[in-house]
């Protein structure tokens, strides 16, 4: 593979992991389908980020014969470089020796990254002018530590994170931890809301019938320690492609 034979495997080994590789099996196979369903908009070199877990070999499966760089804060299966992306980027830079990447993918990795802002910022300097990012961020999920897990993010937190990077809405969407359930982005962001009103105006006249019989139980304070909030959030990644302009 060309990205293991253009680095030096073993550069900057770094015992201390204070920024973590992606978490494991968080939406894994949702995050794959996404690529596979946008897969023409990726070109090569490829750079992902937090290789070292999850599923970094399938993704690989689907860019073969073409330059694919793995990196992450420890030395693994699927790691060619192992880099802290979060550090001052002219160290980023030397390390990957001034390369610049058509895609960046960083799937479930900025949760664990203690300074989010500084890695985004690297990221973009690594794409190349139209480059495309695909990045997947947890908007509700389990606390989760690789080593620590600090963050939860909204589409529009992360708009703020990569101001040079221009996202499309329609491509972008969010999915649960629900193998197949993936979505466009709403406001709800996959909220489970207890109204038989709305699930009439939407015809779902089943889910209409549980949300009023909820209703009921809530009032007889049956099982209250889940029916006392109006709504529930199941796990949710948001999925997220833009270009650098």
């Amino acid at each position: 593979m060309e990205g293991a034979s253009f680095f030096n495997k073993n550069s900057q080994v770094n015992t201390k992991r204070n920024f973590a590789c992606k978490g494991a099996m968080m939406g894994d196979l949702n995050q794959l389908a996404f690529i596979k369903r946008n897969i023409k908009k990726f070109k090569a070199p490829y750079l992902e980020i937090g290789s070292r877990y999850g599923l970094t070999r399938e993704m690989r499966k689907l860019f073969l014969n073409s330059e694919y760089i793995g990196t992450d804060m420890e030395d693994g299966p699927g790691v060619d470089v192992v880099l802290d992306l979060a550090k001052d980027f002219t160290f980023v830079d030397k390390i990957l020796k001034q390369k610049r990447f058509n895609t960046v993918f960083c799937l479930s990795v900025l949760e664990h990254c203690s300074n989010p802002f500084t890695m985004a910022e690297n990221i973009t300097n690594l794409l190349n002018k139209n480059g495309v990012l695909y990045v997947s961020v947890p908007f509700s999920w389990v606390f989760h530590a690789f080593p620590s897990d600090y963050w939860r993010f909204t589409p529009e937190g992360v708009k703020i994170l990569f101001p040079k990077i221009v996202f499309n809405f329609e491509h972008s969407n969010m999915s649960t931890s629900d193998i197949g359930d993936i979505r466009k982005i709403d406001n709800d962001l996959c909220r489970i809301r207890f109204s038989a009103s709305k699930f009439l105006r939407q015809k779902k006249y089943g889910m209409a019938t549980t949300a009023t019989i909820i209703k009921l139980t809530r009032k007889l304070g049956i099982a209250s320690w889940i029916f006392k909030y109006r709504y529930l959030l199941p796990p949710v990644l948001i999925n997220m492609i833009g270009i650098k302009k």
